[in-house]
């Protein structure tokens, strides 16, 4: 938990950098400020629709709660991690708004922390849910319909 909060501290405070002498034509910003508005949506959905229907099972920490059950409806009926795919594209949102190669570098680094963050999580949930097994085999993991 810890190193999650410093990771996504340290990807909002990056520097922007843009490779030298990268100047994108004006209607090139209005097509990234349109991706990302469309990725922000789509990340805000997934956090928010995460956070809600997780309920009564929703953890600071990465293991199930004790009292907790199996959600796999909803928003989890096509990501199995929604909350951590939310801020994957949150940040991904924020790269292609600020078409910078550092904040690419830091969407790349969260990507690869939720994913290891996952897959440890994943193993606390097939042991406590024997559905949880299945479950992971027909519904993708931090992004919708893609991973």
């Amino acid at each position: 938990m810890v190193a999650q909060f410093g990771l996504l501290v340290a990807f909002v405070l990056l520097p922007v950098y843009r490779p030298p002498g990268l100047h994108l034509p004006f209607y090139a910003l209005y097509a990234a400020l349109s991706v990302t508005l469309v990725v922000e949506f789509g990340a805000v959905f997934l956090l928010a629709r995460g956070i809600t229907e997780l309920g009564q099972s929703l953890t600071p920490l990465p293991y199930p709660r004790d009292d907790g059950e199996l959600v796999q409806t909803g928003v989890y009926r096509v990501i199995r991690h929604p909350l951590y795919g939310g801020l994957i594209l949150a940040a991904l949102g924020w790269t292609i708004l600020q078409v910078s190669l550092s904040h690419l570098a830091g969407t790349i680094a969260l990507f690869l922390f939720f994913d290891a963050k996952a897959s440890r999580e994943e193993n606390w949930l097939v042991e406590k849910y024997p559905d949880y097994a299945e479950y992971r085999q027909q519904v993708k993991k931090l992004i919708p319909w893609m991973y």
